[in-house]
């Protein structure tokens, strides 16, 4: 049970699902932030009568979840205050969910949405801009655009005796640890959230405050030099997540020096029964194995002018002998290494293949709620649908094609619903490893990792680590990456790969206020499967909530199902124990009622976990009548695809 505790005169704090704040004048309060709104029942407890206002650092769910108990408060004059950059998010939660997102919608990693709005709308009074202020009776609060955990987050600064106090959202926790990374992930392995929160961080320490009051954790007392050495950590994480190859210089320096130019014009031989194509700035994905007699197979085909491979095809024809293209085997989820699969499947007979745990993110890709998804892309490429498999490996499966044997194994790195397919071409070890690797051979400062993204699936356990020691193992002589990358003698790279792997896990550990990063890190330790569901009223259908613990010891756990008005779980509280490293899928029916309000709503899970509130963390999209298709959704200037 929740009590209240005093951090300064007349300043209390109230700790559910967040840390609330109230601050006191008489018997009005002025509140900043309000969980779960059980503060509210308790106000009488430090002799508060009224409301005035209640000021919102940012709109995570946790943070404001409890709004529809400050619906009688309003009615009594209680007003609310948002940052200006987040108003809609308060207001049109619903705008920032789809049923079929795209690759460019706003505020998603490639289609994966990274902010996390209330389930129902909570309307604003006021809002405010990146440097503004606002005063309360008599006193006057400096509010500071603190983004980079969300993308429009406010620290509100209020000097007292001649000190600064700093209510400060989730800029920080105490230790200089970081309350989640997955919410500070604003774009595809470029560190924009990254940036910005190690830069918000070094505007609050020049306030040097006196308090510093985080949203999650215990306060800190003059928190200048925590401030400090959490920017120090920033840099460091900074400097290890990006990728570790030069992607905007050189990359095209390093991209192949394997390869011959043959006798069809931008078609490359790496081998003698081994192609790819090459160009400037040409980052396509394609790689072909032709057999003597004339039959090829392709790993991964997308990104391509589609008249280009047409012209390609009919050269390779006249002047290479190819007679078909039997399969195309595709590595990974990502759309952009499927986008002309099932083109070349209807006009050239090709069949497709992958791995068991890449297929359900094509065959069901609107099951998941993950970035770069195939059908994202059609916002940009005429509208690809979900992809069905001719062949579908198990993990470590062989496959024998024109005397060439092929073996398939589960290598995560950039995602975890990856393949790596791999044997013996022409007297080499050759592994197609996707996106999983990238860099320079040769070149000591390049690691090799391609994007660090969380909405991917998976941490670097299930990652570039594991990639690393895989391909260790693997010991391959040449490797054949995605977007025309070809990487000769690549040991020392792998090496590298792993030593970077290592260092960024460090790195991640050290911000973490969890004792297992993974929390942390993924989005997805509690996930509804499949993420997106169609009801009709008076119908209801099965989801899986899944619980993943990543700790050796058993995990408790209580998540409380919160559904709006018309919709219903049953059960509504799930309650088990999840054994050490395992994960937990239980089932439950969600129900729409006759009544039930048409289109799109969400359903989010309150995560109680070994006894810690952590709130409503995650959720699911429930659209209740037929879906057609017409939602939109704001957009953002178009992301450069494949990487």
């Amino acid at each position: 049970m929740s009590t209240f505790t005093q951090v300064d005169a007349n300043l209390f704090s109230w700790t559910d699902t967040c840390n609330v704040y109230v601050l006191r004048d008489g018997d009005a309060a002025l509140l900043i932030d309000l969980g779960d709104g059980s503060v509210l029942e308790h106000l009488n407890d430090i002799g508060v009568k009224n409301i005035e206002w209640v000021l919102f650092t940012h709109h995570h769910r946790e943070q404001c979840q409890g709004a529809a108990k400050l619906e009688e408060w309003r009615k009594r004059g209680a007003k609310v205050g948002v940052p200006e950059v987040e108003r809609a998010f308060f207001e049109k939660p619903l705008s920032f969910r789809k049923m079929r997102p795209t690759l460019n919608d706003a505020f998603s990693v490639y289609g994966a949405s990274y902010v996390r709005p209330p389930l129902s709308p909570i309307a604003a009074d006021r809002t405010f801009a990146r440097m503004d202020d606002f005063t309360w009776r008599a006193r006057e609060f400096w509010c500071v655009h603190s983004g980079g955990h969300s993308p429009g987050m406010m620290s509100y600064l209020l000097k007292t005796n001649g000190k600064w106090i700093a209510f400060s959202g989730d800029l920080m926790c105490a230790g200089a640890k970081m309350h989640t990374w997955f919410d500070s992930e604003f774009d595809y392995g470029f560190a924009k959230g990254l940036y910005e929160l190690g830069n918000s961080a070094a505007q609050i320490a020049g306030y040097a405050p006196a308090l510093f009051l985080p949203s999650h954790g215990p306060a800190v007392s003059d928190a200048k030099q925590m401030l400090q050495d959490y920017v120090k950590k920033l840099r460091n994480l900074g400097e290890l997540y990006v990728r570790g190859y030069d992607i905007f210089h050189f990359a095209g320096c390093d991209q192949d020096n394997v390869s011959q130019p043959t006798g069809i014009p931008h078609l490359w031989n790496v081998l003698p029964h081994l192609y790819k194509f090459r160009g400037p700035d040409y980052w396509v994905n394609f790689t072909m194995i032709l057999a003597d007699n004339g039959h090829a197979l392709l790993i991964d085909c997308g990104l391509f002018n589609r008249a280009f491979l047409d012209k390609a095809f009919e050269r390779m024809k006249e002047r290479l002998g190819l007679k078909a293209i039997d399969a195309i085997f595709v590595t990974h989820m990502h759309g952009d290494h499927a986008l002309d699969s099932e083109y070349v499947r209807q006009k050239y007979g090709a069949k497709l293949w992958t791995l068991e745990c890449v297929a359900p993110l094509f065959e069901r890709p609107w099951d998941f709620d993950l970035a770069a998804l195939l059908p994202a892309y059609s916002d940009t490429l005429p509208a690809p649908g979900p992809l069905k498999f001719d062949q579908v490996l198990r993990d470590g499966e062989t496959i024998i094609w024109e005397g060439y044997s092929l073996t398939a194994d589960w290598m995560p790195g950039q995602t975890k619903f990856h393949a790596c397919l791999h044997g013996q071409i022409d007297g080499k070890s050759v592994a197609f490893t996707g996106d999983n690797i990238f860099a320079s051979t040769v070149d000591i400062k390049q690691g090799g990792n391609e994007a660090v993204v969380a909405k991917n699936g998976g941490a670097l356990e299930e990652g570039y680590l594991y990639a690393a020691d895989y391909l260790h193992g693997l010991g391959p002589d040449l490797i054949m990456g995605g977007h025309c990358w070809a990487l000769n003698d690549p040991m020392a790279l792998i090496g590298r790969l792993r030593t970077r792997a290592l260092a960024l896990r460090d790195a991640f550990s050290a911000l973490s206020i969890d004792d297992d990063y993974r929390y942390m890190f993924d989005p997805y330790w509690v996930q509804a499967i499949p993420y997106r569901t169609t009801l009709k009223p008076g119908e209801e259908a099965e989801i899986s909530i899944r619980v993943r613990n990543f700790n050796a010891c058993a995990q408790t756990h209580r998540i409380e199902i919160a559904t709006p008005p018309g919709l219903t779980a049953a059960p509504a509280v799930l309650e088990d124990k999840v054994p050490g490293e395992a994960i937990l899928s239980v089932p439950v029916n969600i129900r729409a009622a006759m009544d039930a309000k048409p289109g799109l709503q969400l359903i989010a899970f309150d995560i109680t976990r070994d006894g810690v509130r952590h709130g409503q963390l995650f959720d699911a999209i429930i659209h209740v009548g037929a879906f057609v298709g017409t939602e939109s959704q704001p957009k953002t200037p178009a992301a450069k695809t494949g990487y």
